[in-house]
C-alpha cells in the first residue's frame, strides 16, 4: 500500500457520550435538571439519534427523511437533519437544540482512539501519506489540530465541501489524487460498510473497524500497520 485513507467518526475519533454532551450544554446555558429528568432526556436523545457521531436513529421522521438521506452534502442540510432529530425531544428551552448541535462540533466533544496517534505516527515514519475522507457537515480540521493529529494528515476530503457523500467513489478518488496515490495501492479504513465500502469501487482495499466508545477499542487501528507493511 502506498497511501491510507481514514474515516473520521468511529474510526480515528469518537464523539463524547450523550450524557456528557447534554450535561455540557446544560451547564453552559446554566440550565438545571434533576438527575431523573436528565437521564430521561439522555435516553430520548439517544433513541432519536440526535448526537452526530453517536448511534443511528431508531426511526427517521417522515418530514426529515429526504434531508436525512443527503445530510452530509452541505452544512445546512447536516444541521437541519440533526437539530430536527433533537427537536423530537422536549428540552427546557428551545435554544438548547441548536446549542447541542454546536457543541458536537467542538474539539472538546471528541477523543481520538487510544492507538490513533501511534498508528498515524508510524505511517508518517514509513513515508505513507494519509488522507481523511469523511461524511460530515462541518470542518473537522480543528479537532485534529487540537488533539495533535493534524501533523500526520496530508489531505482532508469532506463531503460538505464537495456536495457529495460516501459511498460516492468520487470522494475517494479526490483523496487519492491529492495524495498522488494509485487507488489500487490505497487502503481505506472505516467503520461503515456501506459508506466506506464505496472505496472498493475504485479498487482500494477496504478495512473495517468497530464503531465503539474509545475506551472499548484500545487497539482497533493497529492492524492497519500490518496491512501496509
Amino acid at each position: 500500500m502506498t497511501a491510507v485513507l481514514f474515516d473520521f467518526s468511529g474510526t480515528l475519533f469518537r464523539v463524547e457520550s450523550t450524557d456528557s454532551w447534554l450535561r455540557g450544554v446544560l451547564a453552559g446555558a446554566d440550565v438545571r435538571l434533576t438527575e431523573a429528568e436528565l437521564t430521561a432526556a439522555v435516553r430520548a436523545l439517544e433513541a432519536v439519534g440526535a448526537l452526530p457521531g453517536g448511534g443511528a436513529p431508531a426511526r427517521v421522521p417522515e418530514d426529515l427523511a429526504d434531508t436525512w438521506l443527503v445530510r452530509d452534502q452541505s452544512a445546512a442540510l447536516h444541521r437541519a437533519a440533526y437539530t430536527g432529530l433533537a427537536r423530537q425531544v422536549a428540552l427546557p428551552h428551545p435554544a438548547l437544540h441548536d446549542a447541542l448541535y454546536d457543541r458536537h462540533m467542538s474539539p472538546a466533544a471528541w477523543a481520538p482512539y487510544p492507538d490513533a496517534v501511534e498508528v498515524l505516527r508510524a505511517l508518517r515514519e514509513r513515508g505513507i501519506p494519509v488522507g481523511v475522507v469523511s461524511n460530515i457537515g462541518w470542518d473537522l480540521r480543528p479537532v485534529f489540530r487540537t488533539h495533535g493529529l493534524d501533523q500526520y494528515v496530508d489531505t482532508y476530503v469532506l463531503s460538505f465541501e464537495h456536495g457529495i457523500q460516501k459511498p460516492d467513489p468520487r470522494l475517494f478518488a479526490t483523496a487519492c489524487e491529492a495524495l498522488g496515490a494509485d487507488p489500487r495501492k490505497t487502503l481505506m479504513v472505516g467503520d461503515d460498510r456501506r459508506a466506506d465500502g464505496g472505496a472498493g469501487a475504485l479498487g482500494c482495499t477496504v478495512h473495517f473497524v468497530d464503531h465503539l466508545p474509545a475506551a472499548d477499542r484500545p487497539d482497533g487501528l493497529r492492524p492497519v500497520l500490518d496491512l501496509v507493511s
